[in-house]
């Protein structure tokens, strides 16, 4: 089978059991990442970190970048562009957000962000024990990710999105990380 396709059938499948997450669990499971990710945070003493704002059945961050707003660590997250390309946003309130290209949501403070990032939160459908991923298929988080080598890359992803090996193609950035637990 081509990779493409391939990949294309491993998204569908995730997306589909994502659906499924009971929320009672769901909410337990996202906390657990949540706090995971404060650990490494603190432990490294990061003070800028890339996070995605949860949309759909991703795994909720908001409560962890709250956190990190209030305790004036800069967050930073993607506006969708065209051309698999992001623009890099400061977020100063979860309150001001606005819909971008791909139905994902980013601030609507145009603040771009240029500078390096300690931490970059990686989201994604699937993920392999080598650390790869498969993203939504836009190529936007391979992009970007490229060129941040100096910044810690962590997926976050639920369980049953573990498969045995992404199938790879050139372009596919491996992360540094990838948080998961049993439930």
């Amino acid at each position: 089978m081509e990779i493409k396709s391939e990949k294309a059938n491993i998204r569908k499948l995730m997306l589909d059991k994502r659906k499924q997450i009971g929320t009672s669990v769901k909410a337990q499971y996202d906390n657990y990442i949540c706090q995971e990710l404060e650990q490494i945070i603190q432990e490294n003493n990061f003070k800028v970190i890339h996070a995605y704002i949860p949309i759909a059945n991703e795994i909720n961050i908001l409560p962890l970048i709250n956190k990190l707003l209030k305790n004036n660590i800069t967050v930073v997250c993607p506006k969708t562009l065209t051309k698999r390309r992001l623009e890099n946003r400061v977020l100063v309130s979860l309150t001001k957000l606005e819909m971008g290209i791909m139905q994902t949501l980013h601030p609507e403070e145009p603040l771009i962000y240029e500078g390096k990032y300690d931490l970059v939160i990686v989201p994604g459908l699937a993920f392999d024990k080598a650390n790869y991923r498969v993203g939504y298929g836009g190529g936007y988080y391979d992009n970007f990710l490229i060129n941040q080598p100096e910044a810690h890359k962590v997926g976050i992803f639920y369980p049953f999105q573990m498969i045995d090996t992404v199938p790879l193609e050139p372009h596919d950035v491996r992360l540094d990380l990838i948080l998961c637990k049993e439930f």
